[in-house]
């Protein structure tokens, strides 16, 4: 399972998903870094066979109109410390692994994770 990382959450989470043995690469390294619009983010994540992780609605619009990208793991916690989100990623690492088998959009609440049908 691969992971892209959005420009808005710390590049450290690619450290995270690494150490889950997932693979996982930040907006950062692409060819025009952070400043890669959404709509390039999601072709290059479609093309790859990347699961785009973000905070950012326009991915969920996008999602839910164009189906692209075609999976998406929305992180909807607010602004919370890094510390904190780490963590539970590193709780819930199982559960986008099982749920993605099936589900093209999930979503980590700071209650839950939640699997949307699309």
């Amino acid at each position: 399972m691969k992971f892209l990382i959005d420009a808005q959450l710390p590049a450290l989470l690619k450290e995270i998903l690494l150490s889950l043995g997932f693979e996982a690469m930040h907006v950062e390294e692409l060819p025009n870094g952070d400043e890669t619009n959404d709509k390039e983010i999601a072709q290059y994540a479609d093309n790859e066979g990347w699961i785009v992780v973000t905070k950012d609605a326009d991915f969920y619009h996008a999602h839910m109109i164009h189906s692209q990208p075609s999976k998406l793991l929305l992180i909807t916690t607010g602004n919370i410390k890094n510390r904190a989100l780490f963590d539970m990623i590193r709780a819930h690492a199982l559960t986008f692994r099982n749920l993605f088998e099936t589900c093209d959009y999930v979503e980590l609440t700071l209650e839950s994770v939640i699997a949307h049908k699309s």
